[in-house]
């Protein structure tokens, strides 16, 4: 429940829940660490993330645009502070004597000039502080934005690397299948040979053989593919990462306790709903800017110098001049152009309210729908071992029966077939396990927050 200042009702209400409970693994402490990616103890994420949030061009674009409304802040802030000017010259003119009903003779006069000149306009109502407020929230927007990109950066950076380690998972395991195969091949020759076995067995375990090797060239394509990708992501060619990433290593693991005892806490630190707080406190102040306009403006005009016809009088007594003139001013009408400002704002609020709404009701969808992908993958993996384990007997033993002339080949081809792609089901759920992990570590908000940026303000 929020509220800004001047409104007497709370304009926020996010209602959120106040902890998912699926079962126990997810009934735990808020982390401390927002590092989520070093619990999977890979030091090539690591180094990769690391790599991505120096050089990423979307993360230096944020950046700057942080650096721009900075300086925009800056600049209404010095709004504060008097205009001073400082001016110098000499001036030579001549009046006309005819210019009256008595014909006269022209003056002419020259003189040397010095002075300061001030403007200052006085915010006794307010007007520079609600500009001030305004660019303000601003600014934690564009931070919030900034935090945002660096979220979805190291979200995207672990997904598109479990992808990686996904397909040189099945490199190896399509490797493996291969090298199996190619000894069933030789056992079928060597039978069709003694006259045990026909042609028909040979060439179905060839075809086995070859399909499986044709499935090569796909994985390899797919590994060069994904390491270009993560070097777009790096913000660096690939081939200064190819070395590092070439080499296959295990996926990490999938089997953790996640975080989200208190939701409530982690979601609203996510950089959306951060930037769409600061939206809405922007439009707020927006709001009362236009409301200021109604009130009058109070600025002082001040001027002190020197005159004099020669130089060396300039800083006598008799040469001196100032002025002072406070100035009020107010309009009182203008077609009603103020009246439509201060509507039109209010609805630019309200607007920045719904979709603060909106932006919570998705937080929330996203945290349950990576819950619930997350459970459900582990449930299949579970499963899927079990198929593996049974599929690895059932090779075994078909293969054993047919060398003993009990059990047509088809029955190890089929074997062969089953577990090869319950193989690669299993390396794949284990991917998307992963991946899920880290769809709900960024749907918490993890990872980056506003908050682990310096702010001196």
């Amino acid at each position: 429940m929020y509220a800004w200042p001047g409104f007497a009702q709370p304009v926020l209400n996010d209602s959120l829940p106040g902890h998912w409970v699926y079962n126990e693994h997810f009934n735990q402490e808020v982390p401390t660490d927002d590092n989520w990616w070093s619990r999977f103890d890979d030091p090539v994420l690591d180094s990769l993330i690391a790599e991505g949030v120096q050089n990423n061009y979307n993360v230096l674009i944020a950046a700057r645009r942080i650096n721009i409304a900075k300086q925009t802040l800056n600049s209404v802030r010095a709004g504060y502070f008097p205009e001073i000017g400082l001016n110098a010259g000499w001036t030579k003119s001549r009046n006309s004597g005819a210019t009256g009903p008595v014909v006269a003779d022209a003056v002419v006069s020259d003189f040397f000039s010095l002075g300061l000149s001030m403007s200052w306009e006085i915010d006794i109502f307010g007007k520079i502080n609600a500009k001030a407020k305004e660019q303000k929230a601003a600014y934690n927007a564009t931070r919030a934005e900034y935090a945002a990109v660096m979220t979805s950066l190291c979200a995207n950076i672990a997904k598109s690397y479990i992808k990686l380690r996904v397909w040189q998972a099945e490199w190896q395991v399509a490797m493996e299948h291969i090298a199996s195969q190619e000894k069933i091949v030789k056992i079928t020759e060597a039978r069709h040979e003694a006259g045990l076995a026909s042609m028909l067995d040979v060439t179905q375990a060839r075809i086995v053989y070859t399909s499986t090797q044709a499935s090569v060239p796909g994985l390899e394509s797919a590994i060069h593919t994904t390491i270009n990708g993560i070097a777009i992501l790096l913000g660096v060619y690939p081939d200064s990462i190819y070395r590092r990433l070439e080499q296959a290593r295990p996926l990490p693991s999938y089997d953790r306790l996640v975080p989200v005892g208190v939701p409530a806490e982690l979601l609203r630190r996510r950089p959306d709903i951060v930037e769409a707080e600061a939206q809405v406190a922007g439009y707020a102040a927006a709001l009362g800017v236009s409301k200021k306009d109604f009130l009058p403006t109070l600025t002082l005009n001040g001027s002190i110098g020197t005159s004099s016809h020669k130089f060396d009088n300039l800083f006598k007594d008799n040469s001196l001049t100032y002025s002072i003139a406070p100035t009020l001013s107010w309009t009182v009408f203008e077609g009603l152009a103020r009246k439509y400002n201060v509507a039109a704002a209010r609805e630019q609020m309200e607007a920045g309210i719904d979709n603060y709404n909106l932006t919570v009701m998705t937080a929330v969808e996203e945290v349950d729908n990576s819950i619930s992908a997350y459970l459900s993958t582990l449930r299949k993996i579970s499963v899927l071992n079990e198929v593996v384990e049974q599929s690895r007997k059932s090779l075994d033993l078909s293969l054993d029966l047919y060398k003993r002339g009990l059990n047509p080949f088809n029955d190890v081809v089929t074997a062969q077939l089953n577990l090869l792609e319950n193989t690669n089901s299993l390396v794949s759920a284990q991917g998307d396990a992963l991946t899920a992990l880290i769809s709900l570590y960024d749907a918490l908000g993890g990872g980056w927050n506003a908050d682990m940026m310096d702010d001196n303000n």
